[in-house]
């Protein structure tokens, strides 16, 4: 994910003749539809203007590039992630269901984090960037239940986040497999994959009485 970005935008009082925050609102919430569908280099400012009932001057008004604003949206989603997906380390299986069930809704936030890495050149291990501190308070909290004895000490807690993330995204990934057992799985239901994916991890991982 990229680092955050100083959006570069103007002061939001000296845009007349409309909340400025009500259009910032509305270029944010457009933008985020437009890179979830296109990507950074597929999306185009004027299609965000279009959507936002806004123009492009206003946009670069608000963020200085279509990076700027990417990175600005990218960074929003990735606090919401955080927000919506904490981590109990005593209930490693429960936390996977939390990301299936977030990604499941949210697809397109998805989409968003993954153009983001195909796209961009700045370096994913960006010590400043929020998604690292994200992933850094994570391990702590591994290996503080490591040392409590909630979490088998054998295993490397960067291994243990990065397999339970893997399989928790899983179908969010592998849309075509997701296809395929829509009619031919067993139980096609949603319920059926969050059920096989929380099972895989309660054996790597169980929980903690």
């Amino acid at each position: 994910m990229p680092r955050s970005t100083n959006p570069g935008r103007t002061s939001d009082t000296a845009i007349a003749g409309e909340s400025a925050d009500s259009t910032r609102q509305r270029i944010v919430a457009a933008a985020k539809e437009e890179f979830a569908r296109h990507g950074i280099a597929g999306a185009r400012v004027d299609r965000i203007a279009k959507q936002a009932r806004t123009s492009k001057e206003r946009v670069y008004a608000y963020f200085r590039s279509k990076e700027a604003l990417y990175a600005y949206v990218a960074e929003r989603e990735t606090t919401a992630l955080v927000e919506a997906t904490r981590l109990d380390p005593a209930d490693l299986p429960g936390y996977a269901g939390i990301l299936f069930d977030h990604f499941t809704a949210r697809p397109d936030h998805y989409r968003l984090i993954v153009w983001g890495r195909l796209e961009l050149a700045e370096p994913a291990d960006n010590p400043t960037s929020p998604l690292q501190a994200t992933i850094a308070g994570k391990l702590d909290q591994l290996r503080d239940a490591q040392r409590i004895g909630l979490l088998d000490p054998a295993w490397d807690p960067v291994d243990v986040l990065a397999l339970i993330n893997q399989i928790a995204m899983t179908w969010a990934g592998q849309p075509e497999i997701a296809a395929a057992a829509a009619d031919q799985a067993v139980d096609p239901s949603i319920a059926a994959r969050r059920a096989a994916l929380v099972a895989a991890v309660e054996r790597m991982f169980p929980r903690s009485n």
